[in-house]
């Protein structure tokens, strides 16, 4: 996932060959051994071209993240659940970079409690197999980091959103317009 936007401070993305890689970045990367040089050759640039100016874009704030999308369930991985623990605010950074360190621990962070119905400000995604399996998982982290005896749910996906990358920019066709 690449998400790019225009801070205000900073000037429009106008160098043709920067909206030219931007617009690539649309579709994501090539899955092939040296995906920075396929993208180069299809825009005329060399992979160490396309690198740095990758880099400056994210430097300048116009890129601020990139990343994977991983499609668990076409993996095989349909046993998805998001552990939500209440942890004392005084050990909750802690505590999370502990869980992220974790082998079945693909996305953690920390959130504001919405209290009085939701008291949860720790937030940690596992994924598995079978659910059995992930409930189990899950119980032995929390024991092995502290956190078993804190309240906790652990609750399963019943259902899939969109897991796409994000668009950004505009698409080519507007562009010519």
């Amino acid at each position: 996932m690449t998400e790019i936007t225009a801070p205000r401070d900073t000037a429009p993305l106008t160098d043709p060959r920067d909206l030219a890689l931007v617009a690539e970045l649309r579709g994501g990367l090539p899955l092939t051994s040296r995906p920075y040089a396929d993208l180069g050759a299809r825009l005329g640039m060399s992979e160490a071209e396309v690198l740095g100016r990758l880099k400056a874009l994210t430097e300048g704030g116009v890129i601020r993240r990139f990343g994977a999308i991983v499609r668990h369930h076409e993996a095989g991985y349909t046993a998805n659940a998001m552990v939500v623990i209440d942890v004392p605010d005084d050990r909750v950074a802690a505590a999370g970079r502990l869980l992220a360190l974790e082998e079945g621990v693909t996305l953690c962070y920390r959130r504001v409690r919405a209290l009085p119905d939701w008291p949860y400000n720790l937030y940690a995604m596992v994924h598995g197999r079978d659910r059995a399996v992930v409930q189990a998982a899950v119980e032995d982290m929390l024991r092995r980091q502290g956190l078993a005896g804190l309240p906790h749910a652990v609750l399963f996906s019943t259902r899939r959103f969109k897991q796409t990358g994000g668009r950004y920019g505009r698409p080519q066709q507007e562009a010519r317009a």
